[in-house]
């Protein structure tokens, strides 16, 4: 394990939001699907210490992807959170603590890493800990990120977002149950082909709601919640994974408003 006598760092990164997406077959694949990043995000202080602990919030707390990020790059810190996403939610919290947690290690023990390398070992400490698919690759870039097939792509957006978490839902209480695994792959590839660059927020949350009827993702309460949106002109859809309402063309009738960010993940 590396330890070095440093100041405390801190970096941020934004949260992130997925409409769709699509699992992939193996650990050794990428995930198809489209999201984005948004200005809400979370912050990671990281400072040597004899031994690893993570607080959120002022409050003592395990985060399994943030610990293991740290054993990925051989250190032991003290890393501080504060988020201004709900965690767990369905906005990439775990991935952006993640994230800022290891630039914010590499600058304050001057471990010499590079993006690409902490990057990875945000990336896979997120796999190792069955809580994210790619979040990291999102808030890494900002803007609307998109892969159906293709490789990855990305616009810049400022678009206004509202959103209502309701509930959190765990990712890996989806990803393993392999035949809702499977209809969400079948459907996920099957709206993804409509996607095409340009498309506006509005457009993407429409085929959204298209792929989140027919996987049967989504509770009554969020279904409650989109008919609302929808009487008031807006489109809604929700969050993956979470029992989270994200819409645009609506005002006063989710309870937060945020919006698409360019900017990625940096140092403070």
């Amino acid at each position: 394990m590396v330890t070095t006598e440093s100041p405390a760092v801190t970096a941020a990164a934004p949260g992130s939001v997925t409409p769709i997406f699509v699992p992939p077959r193996s650990s050794q694949d990428g995930s198809f699907g489209v999201s984005f990043a948004i200005e809400d995000g979370v912050e990671a202080t990281v400072e040597p210490s004899d031994e690893i602990s993570v607080s959120l919030d002022g409050e003592p707390t395990a985060v399994e992807p943030v610990e293991n990020v740290l054993h990925r790059l051989s250190v032991v810190a003290a890393v501080s959170l504060t988020a201004s996403i709900p965690v767990g939610y369905g906005f990439g919290a775990s991935g952006a603590a993640t994230l800022a947690t290891a630039l914010a290690a590499n600058e304050a023990l001057g471990l010499g890493r590079d993006r690409e390398q902490l990057l990875d070992a945000a990336h896979h400490a997120e796999i190792d800990a069955g809580t994210g698919l790619g979040d990291v690759f999102i808030q890494d870039r900002g803007g609307l990120v998109w892969n159906t097939g293709d490789g990855i792509q990305r616009s810049e957006s400022s678009a206004e977002l509202a959103y209502t978490a309701l509930d959190g839902i765990a990712t890996s209480a989806v990803l393993d149950d392999e035949r809702t695994v499977e209809r969400v792959r079948e459907y996920g590839q099957e709206v993804l082909s409509h996607i095409t660059p340009g498309q506006s927020l509005r457009e993407l949350l429409e085929l959204s709601w298209t792929f989140v009827q027919r996987t049967g993702l989504a509770t009554d309460r969020v279904i409650d919640e989109v008919r609302r949106v929808e009487r008031d002109g807006g489109v809604a859809s929700m969050a993956m994974l979470g029992e989270t309402v994200i819409a645009t063309g609506t005002r006063n009738v989710l309870e937060r408003t945020t919006h698409i960010t360019n900017e990625g993940a940096r140092i403070c």
